[in-house]
């Protein structure tokens, strides 16, 4: 049996970015609707958290699992839940894009903090803004046109 411990943080957006998850009181029943879901599906789950309008994920990746497929079953399995139950007013959707980034073993703590930190860090700065951010401090680039 291998032995495999590869963090990723991951984080995505409501479609358009609009604040469905607007308490926290939803907002915990999602995050704990998609720790249980991602453990019934063998998906690791380290911490969650998010925002009305995102949601922050660290996992940890298994031996077989590919980043691309843990998103999907986490994200189309949430949604599909959310409008089952008509959590919220509007039909539920994510966003179709994500970041994901490695995070190393000494950034564990770092991470986790600054995911459930969400409600207090947001008071303070937008998605939007931490977005930005995150696209610079990561060194990802928007494709114009589908060109490079």
């Amino acid at each position: 049996m291998p032995f495999v411990k590869i963090y990723i943080h991951l984080v995505w957006s409501t479609k358009n970015r609009v604040t469905h998850l607007d308490s926290k009181e939803l907002r915990l029943k999602v995050w704990n609707h998609i720790r249980e879901n991602g453990h019934s599906k063998g998906i690791f789950v380290d911490f969650i958290n998010g925002y009305s309008d995102h949601c922050h994920c660290l996992i940890s990746l298994g031996c077989d699992q590919t980043i691309q497929k843990t998103v999907q079953l986490l994200k189309g399995e949430s949604s599909f839940w959310i409008n089952k139950n008509k959590l919220t007013r509007d039909k539920f959707e994510w966003q179709d894009e994500y970041f994901a980034v490695s995070v190393s073993e000494s950034a564990v703590d770092k991470v986790r903090n600054y995911i459930k930190n969400q409600e207090e860090h947001h008071r303070k700065k937008t998605f939007q803004e931490e977005y930005d951010e995150f696209i610079v401090k990561f060194g990802f680039q928007k494709l114009k046109d589908g060109l490079g």
